[in-house]
């Protein structure tokens, strides 16, 4: 056998080899399924109403007004902690105040029972500004809301009394003054859960 003949014999080899080696991988049965899988997040949703709780004119110390507003679940998960951020902005008309108007306007947070309302917490606006969040969840929503939470679509009610303190000293320096206070509700979700 020549040299050509076995050159062209071994390409013959190498190729035929190569052929049943592809041709093979397609030589087995087979079977595939696909899963449809889906991950939809839930919401948290707090809202609360009405959005302008108090909106008072002509105080004078001793003055004092409940008002009610009501917190609710409106997402599909259920709300851990409420929490709250105070701040306010005091308008000195006459431009001759000392003090903070704030510390003049006492806050009391109400628990109704068997139409008794009962004292939860008190302050003023000016603390409750310096409070941290946590401490106010601790103070205000934990003894109403309890460790269940707001769960989804659920509301609860809350009273709030608010008080222009007086102190039976001077309180001139307030006349014609205004304070907005602006309450920021922020909710946060029950912790994750294996399901």
């Amino acid at each position: 056998m020549g040299m050509k003949k076995r050159i062209g014999m071994g390409i013959m080899s190498a190729a035929l080899g190569i052929a049943l080696i592809g041709g093979g991988t397609y030589a087995y049965f087979s079977d595939s399924e696909v899963t449809n899988n889906t991950f939809a997040a839930g919401t948290l949703d707090l809202t609360v109403a009405p959005t302008e709780i108090i909106n008072i004119e002509n105080m004078k110390p001793g003055d004092s007004f409940i008002r009610e507003f009501k917190l609710g679940n409106g997402g599909t998960l259920d709300i851990d902690k409420v929490f709250i951020e105070t701040d306010y902005t005091v308008s000195d008309q006459q431009g001759d105040n000392t003090k903070d108007f704030a510390e003049h306007i006492q806050v009391e947070f109400l628990f109704n029972v068997n139409n008794f309302n009962v004292v939860i917490f008190k302050t003023t606006l000016a603390e409750l500004k310096e409070m941290t969040p946590e401490a106010i969840n601790q103070h205000i929503f934990y003894p109403e809301l309890g460790e269940k939470g707001l769960p989804a679509g659920k509301a609860h009610d809350f009273l709030v009394e608010f008080s222009f303190v007086d102190n039976k000293e001077d309180q001139n320096q307030f006349q014609g003054d205004s304070l907005q206070l602006a309450w920021t509700f922020q909710a946060t979700q029950k912790p994750g859960e294996k399901r």
